[in-house]
């Protein structure tokens, strides 16, 4: 029996029953920038960083599914744009100090921002007082550096059981919880081997006494783009663009 088809940015794409956009496209070696989505998990669809045209309209690649003849736009001057500003403004809103983190060369927003072609961050930065939380013996929780992707969140509930993290509040008064009487991580269930404990995107859950192991220039970012990294576990190496 013949697969569907979709289309993105006008190549014919296939795909099987049950796939998202994210997936069809994965599977046929188009990357879409992305950072809370992870094939591990459910899709959440909060980073809109996936966000592609589908017959006109927005939409979450990692949560909208895929459907015969849908005409999809990925690769456009007007939806890198919104990336960029996207990723400037995850920048803003916390304190992303590259130069000193120890997740530069493996962190994906830093990998989205070289990838999308930011050169700055446009707005005014935010600065916000976030609590680092340090009383673990084995973790090191810098909310300085949350996007709310909730990747640790789901992690946590779905693979280790044991529910440590949450989201609270709105918009700017976002912020990470840990779920403990005293607020402290080290009052949590949480252990360096669990899932919840490496999923990071960023450098806001490190692991003590790894930090720069792997020397700046050789990390995973340093040598392949986000996309090919992204990629490459399942299909060709694509490269990045820069607008």
């Amino acid at each position: 029996m013949t697969k569907p088809f979709l289309q993105i940015d006008g190549k014919p794409i296939p795909y099987t029953a049950g796939q998202t956009i994210m997936e069809a496209a994965t599977a046929a070696g188009i990357y879409i920038p992305h950072l809370c989505h992870n094939p591990e998990f459910e899709p959440h669809g909060s980073c809109k960083l996936c966000t592609v045209k589908v017959n006109g309209r927005n939409c979450s690649a990692c949560t909208f599914p895929a459907a015969d003849g849908q005409d999809v736009l990925n690769d456009t001057a007007e939806l890198n744009e919104l990336r960029r500003t996207v990723t400037q403004l995850l920048f803003v809103e916390g304190n992303h100090l590259c130069p000193s983190c120890e997740k530069s060369g493996n962190c994906q927003l830093q990998a989205a921002a070289y990838f999308l072609g930011m050169v700055d961050a446009h707005f005014p930065f935010f600065y916000p007082a976030r609590e680092l939380d340090g009383s673990h013996p084995d973790i090191l929780l810098d909310r300085d550096r949350c996007i709310f992707c909730e990747l640790c969140v789901r992690a946590s509930r779905d693979v280790d059981g044991k529910n440590v993290f949450a989201i609270g509040g709105r918009g700017i008064d976002s912020r990470l919880i840990v779920n403990s009487p005293s607020g402290k991580l080290a009052d949590t269930p949480i252990a360096a081997t669990d899932k919840a404990a490496r999923v990071c995107p960023v450098g806001a859950i490190l692991v003590k006494r790894r930090g720069f192991e792997v020397p700046i220039g050789e990390r995973l970012y340093d040598r392949h783009t986000l996309a090919e990294e992204s990629l490459e576990r399942e299909e060709p190496i694509v490269e990045s663009r820069h607008d």
